[in-house]
């Protein structure tokens, strides 16, 4: 099957895995996505039993593999389903074959619910936190750490007045992570890098859709990864919140769904966004 032009600043109506076969080898800077987590969104995607989770995905993940540039980086937001009174394996055992398929699971991100919805379980609590995955193609990829640099944060004011010696040398890690520290490096500073715990609020206003992602998300990892000119990725895009960003940000978009309802929901939201001039 030939390849077409890499589809630019397009939603595009179908299954991704489809959709993508046309797209060129190594064209995509960032995917970033939350499929259907197992079991859910039945009314709007049909539903994946999770023990057939891993087979369905698989597929899709192989073109996404063929798609993203060596120094791309695929995100994904998923959160294991609760099954008989239990969390389910599922995303474990994807977590192992994407491995298998060639990708490198280089680090995994938490995104904690501000605003999680209280509730009372018999043998839980409210799931406040969701995984963002991440993988890449090869151990040297596209960051851009400065882009989300976060401010120092009053303890700084006290932790760097007074050094110890311990303070003006490199501090290895007391369980030999391999993590050390060297406190007197940030004197004089006023941003720090963040940690892989994003506190971001779940969206509240759109009602559009089963399950949308908070602007905040999409953002923070298209900031990381990417600069203006390259090209995002969200191959199960639903409402449209990952393209917005990416166009609001001066990133090409592409966006894929198998319902119509939904890709003309993110043309529409796409068409109320000026062009950035790159």
């Amino acid at each position: 099957m030939e390849n077409r032009q890499l589809p630019l600043n397009q939603i595009l109506h179908g299954d991704c895995e489809e959709e993508l076969r046309y797209f060129p080898d190594n064209s995509i800077d960032l995917i970033i996505t939350s499929p259907p987590y197992a079991d859910s969104r039945k009314r709007t995607y049909g539903g994946v039993h999770p023990d057939d989770y891993v087979e369905w995905f698989l597929p899709k993940a192989a073109e996404f593999l063929r798609v993203l540039k060596p120094t791309g980086t695929f995100i994904l937001n998923i959160k294991e389903r609760v099954i008989n009174g239990e969390r389910h394996t599922y995303v474990i055992e994807l977590i192992l074959a994407l491995r298998k398929q060639g990708w490198l699971w280089t680090e995994e991100y938490i995104w904690h619910k501000k605003n999680s919805y209280p509730g009372k379980w018999p043998n839980r609590f409210r799931d406040s936190w969701e995984r963002c995955l991440q993988f890449n193609k090869q151990h040297k990829f596209n960051m851009y750490q400065e882009a989300v640099m976060v401010p120092m944060g009053d303890w700084a004011k006290t932790r760097l007045r007074r050094l110890s010696e311990v303070d003006k040398v490199r501090d290895e890690s007391r369980v030999e992570s391999g993590f050390g520290k060297k406190v007197s490096n940030w004197v004089g500073r006023r941003m720090a890098y963040p940690t892989n715990v994003l506190h971001i609020a779940t969206e509240t206003s759109n009602r559009n859709h089963s399950a949308v992602f908070p602007e905040a998300l999409p953002e923070w990892f298209i900031k990381l990864f990417t600069v203006e000119g390259d090209v995002v990725l969200d191959p199960f895009v639903g409402s449209g919140t990952t393209p917005v960003v990416a166009k609001r940000l001066g990133r090409y978009y592409i966006g894929i769904d198998i319902h119509e309802e939904y890709c003309e929901l993110s043309r529409a939201k796409l068409a109320a966004i000026p062009t950035p001039l790159f």
